[in-house]
């Protein structure tokens, strides 16, 4: 069963340990990833930055993204990419969501699941001419790391 959401800043806001596995859709392991994700409110904004270690095939290195939630109400924001771009719409009022974003040929079909106060999942399917995989992510709450101040990520 999922877990509602009705303030989604509230929910969100601060550190997250980051787990994630990249498969091909047939299940096929390509690569794992781990690191730290934070959200912080920022001028309105719910801005998330993620970092840490990833190994993709033959390549191991740090990775770094960051998105910008603009709430839209109880449980809802645009989500926008750093650059400005939209990505996709989230509507956490149910604890669930099914989101959809074209990038050239290939399309990202999201799902998102917030299972309870501290842990929630997002799951990404790409499937295109350029991509064919399968990207989950598991963020669990990280109480033993504070913020120390606003964008802070280490």
């Amino acid at each position: 069963m999922a877990f509602p959401i009705t303030d989604l800043a509230g929910y969100f806001a601060g550190g997250w340990r980051l787990e994630r596995e990249i498969a091909g859709v047939d299940g096929a392991a390509m690569g794992r990833a781990g690191g730290r994700a934070v959200f912080t409110l920022e001028d309105g904004v719910l801005v998330y930055r993620e970092d840490g270690q990833m190994r993709l095939g033959t390549h191991t290195g740090p990775f770094t993204r960051t998105l910008h939630y603009r709430i839209a109400g109880d449980g809802l924001a645009a989500v926008h990419f750093d650059h400005g771009g939209f990505f996709h719409d989230l509507d956490l009022t149910t604890g669930e969501w099914v989101a959809g974003h074209p990038c050239r040929d290939d399309f990202y079909r999201g799902s998102y699941r917030v299972l309870d106060r501290g842990n929630w999942r997002q799951e990404w399917v790409v499937r295109g001419p350029a991509k064919d995989h399968v990207i989950t992510s598991r963020f669990t709450r990280d109480e033993s790391r504070p913020l120390t101040g606003a964008g802070c990520a280490g």
